[in-house]
């Protein structure tokens, strides 16, 4: 689920936090124990958000045993279907044993709160998606599908979805595109296959072969990294860069230098990009220059060796 752009921002996050010397990062041990924790609350926040999702959808039933209930009943209660929950998609999850057991690994439940399922409910099943649903007459795959996508775009719109999910993952915002995209790929290909939950799990070859490496090696050549930069700055203080702006630097020479399989050029489009996203307005065009002078330099000096097809410098 984790992409390498993900990877370099939850590096950056952690460099951040060791830089204001956050108590959790102290030392290599600290800064690599840090990062794996925010690598898996990624992967816990896909969960919860999948479980939260199913929770509302589930609450179609309580909402037909309510309807059932009433005294006079109106034409609509009586047609009314819970196939919200019912349906093959839908259980494919409720069914799935891994999922499941992941949920109670991480004692994700206690953290959704039954009002507020029952309110996210009450909101979606006032929409007009839902309620045309309800009226057809026959459902396909398709139909399950589409409406389970609409819940789920209802949900990350809606302020108590939003506010339940930063409750327990402070950096929700960080991960909202990655969770997002995460869950909508998951929809999409309901119902659901008893190992689908692979395909989002953290894989060791992104987080530790290239996350944590690119961590330990920008903690441990720190100065070596200052050294090669401050030169470069013309006419900034190195005091004066923006902290955020070093470490990206710092981090995209050490991927020039230590990392032979990565492309140059990625590692510097890669980290403007995140320079765009998080640091400061003119950092982007900042950025951008000091890496390009550098890769040059570097280059010119024998230091930036890449290995394998189409990676080799022109």
């Amino acid at each position: 689920m984790l992409s390498r752009r993900n990877v370099r921002i939850k590096v950056m996050q952690v460099l951040y936090a060791k830089n204001r010397e956050q108590e959790p990062t102290t030392g290599v041990k600290g800064a690599v124990k840090y990062y794996r924790r925010m690598v898996d609350d990624s992967f816990k926040l896909y969960l919860l958000n999948l479980l939260a999702f199913m929770r509302v959808a589930e609450y179609a039933r309580q909402d037909k045993i309510r309807k059932d209930g009433k005294l006079r009943p109106t034409e609509a209660d009586q047609e009314f279907s819970a196939k919200l929950a019912n349906n093959e998609a839908l259980q494919s999850l409720a069914k799935n044993f891994t999922l499941t057991n992941a949920h109670g690994r991480f004692s994700l439940g206690q953290h959704l709160d039954a009002d507020l399922i029952r309110k996210l409910y009450v909101g979606f099943s006032k929409t007009d998606e839902y309620k045309a649903y309800i009226d057809q007459a026959e459902s396909n795959e398709e139909d399950h599908r589409n409406i389970l996508l609409e819940l789920y775009r209802f949900l990350i719109n809606n302020e108590t979805f939003i506010s339940m999910m930063e409750d327990q993952f402070p950096l929700w915002m960080d991960d909202k595109s990655l969770v997002v995209g995460a869950m909508k790929k998951t929809i999409k290909n309901l119902p659901a296959e008893e190992d689908f939950l692979e395909a989002y799990e953290p894989q060791d070859e992104t987080i530790s072969e290239f996350g944590q490496e690119l961590l330990e090696k920008v903690v441990d050549a720190d100065k070596e990294l200052l050294g090669i930069i401050e030169p470069n700055l013309k006419n900034w203080d190195a005091e004066r860069v923006a902290i955020l702006d070093m470490i990206i630097l710092k981090m995209a020479i050490a991927e020039f230098l230590y990392f032979s399989s990565i492309p140059a050029k990625v590692t510097l489009n890669e980290f403007v990009e995140v320079a765009k996203l998080y640091s400061t307005d003119k950092s982007k065009d900042f950025i951008n220059g000091v890496l390009d002078r550098l890769l040059k330099q570097l280059t010119e000096q024998g230091l930036v060796q890449k290995k394998g097809r189409g990676l080799k410098e022109e």
